[in-house]
């Protein structure tokens, strides 16, 4: 038996994320709340003044058929991240535009510090160069035609190397909470998600955006049946407005345009009405609790669209799909997102941590590794929505100080492009 070392293990008394959380000071006792207008956190602050708190070299395909070099990369080059997607070729009109603005605010987001874009053909590839390039961080493109993959792939190395190394010592600074750009989405709704972790962002919000921190929700779809709420949430009646006319496009172009049954069978999903959710008013309910009771938005952004105004809650028009939606408020530019789940989601995205929040007990038994947020005291009545509100705010501060998130550390990375319609 030399050698042989035997660990005595317990089963360990918490679950998931509750171990992380009741070391926590925002979960110990019913006190007041928290006041975070001093807060800082430490992050990487880009060229274009942008604070970002993960510090990606980023291998960016133009195009589907570019997956392969990008991907051949980055497992070249240790510390790099390839961000393989489906589409690029043959795209045109509304559907190109938002491609493109997708990858370029992808490629701009500041948790990346550095970008080597591959695509099939120059010009394309040089567009999106040159997008991200606005932003002043080093960003360089390789066309593969004419050079073929081995080629592309030593060139591409070899600049995705020096990037790497040129990042690796980049150093955070002490950053006020106000630069945090932070975004929402729920998902795997049911019926403690409205009840406890959709409140929990919204009282986040409700404290965080008076601060100066941006913020943005979405999914279009699941505001079906609250509509009207959501359009009195609006910072002025032009907003309302432009908000309502995006909401009946959508209804009128996408969903009744194409629609089998209610909402083409999809909305409630068969997870939200096994959780309880047995219409889309109810679901919309719930989703429209992550903006807290304060918080109105100021303006309505284009899916992928960076906002324009300044500070404030944004609504952004998505899909409700997750691997979407987060993919597009990246590219909007958010360094953080959070996500409420009731029956469990293991959503990430490579750019962006993504946040969990749960206060569905099961979850926690069941999926608990998923989640970074627990907040199943909220039903129990033994935690207020304000400690709810501050143990969130706590775990967003540790996450941009550079805590792995859930879905970061089981290897999450869905990053899902919107298509419009079939290419040509």
């Amino acid at each position: 038996m030399t050698g042989l070392i035997i660990m005595n293990e317990q089963p360990s008394p918490f679950v998931g994320g509750a171990s992380d959380q009741l070391m926590t000071p925002a979960l110990s006792g019913k006190r007041a709340s928290i006041d975070f207008k001093e807060a800082t956190f430490r992050g990487w602050r880009r060229e274009n003044g942008r604070v970002g708190v993960r510090n990606h070299v980023v291998i960016l395909p133009l195009d589907d058929l570019s997956n392969a070099v990008c991907e051949a990369v980055a497992n070249n080059v240790k510390g790099t991240l390839a961000i393989p997607h489906a589409y690029g070729r043959l795209q045109f009109g509304a559907d190109l535009e938002l491609h493109f603005r997708t990858l370029i605010g992808a490629g701009s987001n500041p948790n990346v510090a550095a970008v080597v874009v591959v695509g099939i053909e120059d010009g394309w590839t040089k567009r999106v160069v040159d997008g991200i390039a606005k932003t002043g961080k080093p960003v360089i493109g390789f066309g593969i035609e004419g050079h073929g993959d081995i080629a592309t792939i030593s060139r591409a190395s070899y600049q995705a190397k020096r990037f790497v190394q040129w990042a690796s010592e980049l150093a955070r600074e002490e950053c006020p909470i106000a630069d945090l750009w932070v975004s929402t989405k729920c998902g795997e709704s049911d019926t403690t998600t409205g009840l406890s972790s959709c409140p929990t962002v919204g009282n986040m919000y409700d404290k965080l955006i008076p601060l100066g921190v941006y913020g943005v929700f979405g999914e279009t779809s699941e505001i079906t049946g609250a509509e009207h709420l959501c359009k009195e949430r609006a910072a002025d009646p032009d907003i309302a407005e432009k908000w309502y006319k995006m909401w009946n496009a959508y209804q009128r172009d996408v969903i009744e345009a194409h629609k089998t049954d209610d909402l083409s069978d999809s909305q409630p999903t068969k997870g939200n009405i096994a959780g309880g959710l047995t219409t889309i008013e109810e679901k919309a309910l719930g989703n429209l609790e992550k903006i807290g009771r304060n918080s109105r938005y100021i303006d309505v952004l284009e899916p992928a669209e960076a906002p324009a105004k300044g500070p404030g809650l944004y609504y952004m028009d998505t899909s409700s799909a997750a691997a979407e939606c987060v993919t597009l408020m990246a590219a909007g530019g958010y360094v953080v997102h959070t996500f409420p789940t009731g029956q469990g989601n293991v959503i990430g995205n490579p750019i962006v941590p993504v946040i969990k929040i749960s206060g569905n007990p099961k979850t926690l038994r069941t999926m608990g590794e998923h989640i970074d947020v627990d907040v199943t005291g909220v039903l129990r009545r033994d935690m207020t929505l304000d400690q709810a509100g501050d143990a969130l705010i706590d775990m967003i501060v540790r996450t941009a100080n550079g805590r792995l998130t859930a879905a970061e550390s089981l290897g999450h990375r869905e990053f899902s492009m919107t298509k419009l319609y079939r290419s040509a």
